[in-house]
């Protein structure tokens, strides 16, 4: 019976996305639609749906999961970058890069980038392309590792069986409804993610002995309840956490000005007026999502100290099962419960969902529109513009569901890197591209260039000296970005004229 309930439960909640998507699936009558609604956003699904989709399951499962294991440090200053960089991104980035985009005519990333710098050969939206492939596949493969994850765990369903039927729904409505379709079910799967936190926050603290009890258990660990120490459960021991890590993890928010499938929900507000409350909406709920969604990992171990929770282990992929777990703990107080916990796990479905959604999107555009439209075939038609779209999201799933074969991986792992990618080759260049007219064309690519590859030369070659190389490597790739852009900028010709002037009059541009 209580299975029955959750999935019950679980089963409304994937009919009622697929349902918004075949909603909004004859509202797409062009690509511009598909990839960014029509600009006709609102203020509240602008904020919740892009702070849905940068979270992923990484809020649910990763963060908790990392709390749980090694107790309050990489958790919380991961946070706190993430918090920091979501208000200065809305802050900085968001109002900007609305009006230079709608004012250079351009509706995915790679083609603001050409249209900035008048790249009629189109190199700048080619490579950023082929940068969202490249890290858009890992990172949406981690949701649908998730999505197995869940399914698994819950109903002794095979790994591979789940993960399939979850990354075939989100492919369906995705396909079917486009940018809309994946803003609007994000916006309603922040609400089931919020609902989620809040049941598994309130039982975890009452299975627990209550508040008292789990910060007295957290503090009887050696480095575990302090953000100047990190926990080691294989030895029960704490050791400093040092400045240069804690300014590496702080870099996560560095990320955000990167992120595609964030900066296009700016693209797409009907009004760049709406967006300052936007960005009040936005910045409370990462902020108290965040702060409930580390605790959860502290309750956790509480709920063991008090005997209400067996032990999660000491391995990062078992220990991101946390609130599965807890749901499944919860199910067992009456069919109410079961019910409830059917909707906590539809939050965690919710939130892998949110992010795959966008990530699909981004990635197929970046394929469909900046590769195979503008450099192979340029006179493609509008419907089969649409057609290659959506073949090109079946694909990149393919690849993605391919890669999702592991179900060891860990979510948090994976997203942290794909993370890096971003940050570090599309952060420094969207920053310089709304921010320094002097940035040219050459400055742009090298930025992207320079800056996605020290993820990879930082992260697989650098960072194995340890010692103070051991950072996360989004730092130095943004840094080295940074440094790319203005020293290939100076050594070129200065843009010309007509590009200036466009900078000039949005700058110029007032609410």
């Amino acid at each position: 019976m209580t299975n029955t309930c959750i999935m019950i439960s679980i089963v409304v909640y994937l009919l009622m996305v697929l349902g918004i998507g075949v909603w909004y699936s004859n509202k797409n009558k062009t690509t511009d639609d598909f990839y960014l609604g029509g600009r006709k956003l609102g203020p509240f699904v602008t904020a919740m749906s892009a702070e849905a989709s940068d979270m992923s399951s990484w809020l649910l499962m990763g963060l908790p999961g990392v709390a749980y294991l090694s107790g309050l440090a990489e958790a919380s200053w991961t946070a706190i970058g993430l918090a920091a960089g979501t208000y200065l991104n809305w802050l900085i980035v968001a109002k900007r890069i609305r009006r230079y985009s709608q004012k250079c005519g351009a509706n995915t990333i790679p083609a603001f980038f050409s249209a900035r710098f008048r790249d009629s050969s189109k190199i700048l939206s080619i490579i950023a392309a082929l940068v969202i492939i490249v890290f858009f596949v890992p990172y949406t493969a981690s949701g649908f590792v998730a999505c197995g994850k869940l399914f698994n765990s819950l109903f002794g369903i095979n790994y591979m069986t789940a993960m399939l039927i979850c990354a075939a729904v989100i492919v369906a409505y995705t396909m079917l409804g486009g940018f809309l379709a994946a803003s609007t079910s994000d916006f309603v799967q922040s609400i089931v993610m919020t609902i989620a936190l809040i049941a598994v926050l309130v039982f975890g603290i009452t299975s627990a002995g209550g508040f008292g009890n789990v910060i007295e258990n957290a503090k009887s660990l050696e480095g575990y309840f302090t953000v100047w120490q990190t926990h080691d459960p294989l030895t029960n021991t704490g050791s400093p956490y040092s400045i240069l890590t804690i300014c590496s993890l702080i870099a996560w928010g560095l990320g955000y000005f990167g992120m595609p499938h964030i900066l296009l929900r700016f693209m797409a507000i009907e009004d760049a007026k709406k967006l300052t409350l936007s960005r009040r909406v936005a910045t409370i709920w990462v902020v108290i999502s965040m702060a409930v969604a580390v605790f959860i990992g502290v309750i956790g171990l509480g709920m063991v100290a008090n005997g209400a929770m067996d032990s999660l282990g000491t391995v990062q992929s078992d220990t991101e099962r946390i609130i599965v777990v807890i749901a499944k703990l919860i199910s067992e107080h009456g069919v109410f419960a079961a019910l409830m916990a059917g909707v906590i796990l539809a939050g965690i479905l919710a939130a892998t969902m949110s992010t795959a959604d966008s990530q699909l999107l981004a990635a197929s555009s970046s394929v469909s529109q900046n590769i195979v439209k503008e450099k192979l075939a340029p006179n493609m038609s509008e419907k089969t513009t649409m057609l290659v779209a959506r073949l090109t999201l079946i694909i990149i799933s393919i690849i993605a569901v391919f890669l999702a074969s592991n179900e060891n991986s860990s979510v948090f792992r994976v997203v942290s890197f794909a993370w890096a990618g971003f940050g570090g080759a599309f952060g420094p260049t969207v920053l310089f591209s709304l921010f320094w007219k002097r940035t040219t064309k050459w400055g742009a690519l090298a930025g992207m260039v320079v800056g996605g590859a020290m993820v990879f030369i930082w992260k697989f070659g650098i960072a194995n000296l340890g010692g103070v190389f051991a950072i996360y490597e989004l730092l130095p790739a943004f840094v080295a970005g940074c440094i790319a852009i203005v020293v290939v900028s100076l050594l070129t010709p200065a843009p010309e004229k007509e590009i200036i002037e466009e900078f000039e009059a949005v700058k110029a541009m007032k609410d």
